[in-house]
């Protein structure tokens, strides 16, 4: 999954000037005259900030972070909450790639990082707090940019963090952040049962689900019987139509290859890619808009897909060369994937057609063989091996999609 570029980029986009008061804890003030003016969104994060961290007042709490969790001044979480005399920081939990959103694999705990604290890693040995790690503690609380796709792992680690909370009695609370890639769209299959329980493949949900993870700890938290003590800290001035761009808030890459917004608008359908024997992207300066491999030619591949008659998106043929991760210094023929209408590009049909055109291109070097997991079902490969047409694959699960529509309406906040 996911090369962040740390919080540079946050404090070059302040917006308003923050005041520390004398308490220690931070409360916004208006900005001066001349001032830019604050972002469209308050996130999770920002409202906490504005209300002086009132609803942890007098808890002992641990943090589940990384990178992305600042305030609108780039300010990170647990700083914020090590210098707050109400609320007493005890623990510090990383996502996969870490506190800093830089490690590539599993690790396990590094040192201090998180206000002083050792980073206890949730993708390493552990991939939910142990008993051991929640004594004491009176709430666990999240904060971590999603990106709005099924497989990325943040949201599987949110889900494990609520359960181990529920089972230990202790409390949870979500600071809610945009979806970046919207909150309309839901595409793709809903995981079937037989697949549940891999750390891509959780909770049955589709693959593009159009919910903060606010939303998404409401529902799995009903839905799936985790019964947690959960609370949302809810976002202030997010609309369900908004992609990252319009919410003036800063993009932090959330983990090592998520580098743009067109990259993550395309990992719905794209992304499954990385489940077969084809370069993503992983290796260059464009992860998951480049897609090749050395035995593709790339201008037969776009041609292919732009005969496809889909709507949104553009496919140029190309050239590239990964610098690591699969075909390293191979010069790879493929094709640069632009959105180019947002509003009519469906990501899951898109990258299925992608799959589709390789099996039909190259039937005898292309590789199907671990797309379960990743697109949610056991039946896409064999019906892309056997040449069935992309929509009437998405006609299959069509039905499933409308239920969980429903389900997904009692849980949405904005």
């Amino acid at each position: 999954m996911k090369h962040a570029y740390g919080h540079i980029a946050i404090a070059a986009a302040l917006m308003l000037i923050v005041t520390l008061p004398a308490s220690g804890c931070s409360r916004p003030e208006v900005a001066g005259d001349g001032e830019k003016q604050p972002p469209a969104v308050k996130t999770g994060l920002d409202v906490l900030v504005e209300r002086d961290f009132a609803p942890l007042a007098g808890m002992r709490v641990g943090v589940v972070t990384n990178h992305t969790g600042v305030d609108r001044r780039g300010r990170a979480l647990y700083s914020l909450l090590a210098r707050c005399p109400d609320v007493e920081l005890a623990a510090v939990f990383a996502p996969e790639h870490g506190l800093e959103g830089v490690i590539e694999g599993e690790y396990e705990a590094g040192g201090p990082g998180g206000g002083g604290m050792t980073v206890h890693s949730l993708y390493g040995k552990n991939r939910k707090p142990t008993r051991q790690w929640l004594a004491g503690l009176d709430a666990l609380v999240f904060d971590i940019q999603d990106i709005g796709t099924r497989f990325y792992t943040y949201v599987t680690t949110m889900a494990l963090c609520m359960q181990a909370a529920a089972e230990a009695g202790v409390k949870f609370y979500v600071l809610d952040r945009p979806n970046p890639v919207g909150g309309i769209a839901v595409e793709g299959p809903v995981l079937e049962q037989s697949l549940r329980g891999n750390f891509i493949a959780y909770y049955p949900i589709p693959v593009r689900h159009g919910m903060t993870v606010g939303e998404l700890a409401l529902l799995f938290n009903t839905e799936f019987a985790i019964g947690a003590s959960l609370s949302v800290i809810e976002m202030d001035g997010w609309r369900r139509s908004m992609y990252f761009d319009s919410t003036g808030l800063a993009w932090i890459s959330p983990s090592p290859n998520m580098r743009s917004l067109n990259a993550a608008i395309l990992y719905p359908g794209f992304g499954i890619s990385e489940a077969t024997n084809i370069s993503v992207g992983r290796g260059t300066g464009m992860p998951f808009e480049l897609y090749g491999a050395p035995f593709i030619d790339g201008a037969a591949l776009a041609a292919l897909l732009g005969s496809a008659g889909l709507s949104g998106v553009s496919f140029r043929d190309t050239t590239f060369i990964p610098a690591s991760h699969v075909f390293p210094h191979q010069a790879c023929g493929g094709i640069r994937v632009t959105v180019t209408d947002r509003d009519k590009f469906n990501s899951v049909r898109s990258g299925l057609q992608l799959l589709s055109a390789l099996e039909k291109l190259y039937p005898d070097r292309f590789e199907l063989e671990r797309i379960d997991n990743w697109i949610g079902r056991r039946d896409v490969k064999r019906q892309l091996e056997r040449g069935v047409p992309v929509d009437r694959i998405i006609a299959g699960w069509r039905d499933g999609l409308e239920r969980f529509r429903r389900t997904r309406a009692k849980y949405l906040l904005y």
